[in-house]
């Protein structure tokens, strides 16, 4: 793994950003954050190493009565915009 960051991914949307945090209390965890309402967070750890202990043992276990999908948080997209403020999408 080369970050530190991972997705973690189908609990339930009452999930906080403590409930997170309590599950990841094995590992040194840097940042969590919880997109509410959605079923997903990102858990940032304090080495690439320390992510990758935490995605092999949490990745497919069961919290909150749902399969939990961990994996490494891939980069955010980039977004363009038009001059009026909405998407740009380009048309080949």
């Amino acid at each position: 793994m080369q970050g530190n960051k991972l997705y973690v991914g189908n609990f339930s949307y009452s999930v906080t950003k403590e409930d997170l945090e309590k599950l990841f209390t094995d590992y040194e965890v840097r940042e969590v954050n919880v997109i509410e309402g959605k079923g997903f967070g990102f858990v940032e750890l304090s080495s690439s190493d320390e992510a990758e202990k935490a995605k092999e043992a949490l990745n497919g276990t069961q919290y909150t009565g749902r399969t939990l999908r961990v994996d490494e948080a891939r980069p955010p997209r980039s977004r363009s915009f038009d001059s009026r403020g909405g998407r740009d999408f380009q048309r080949y």
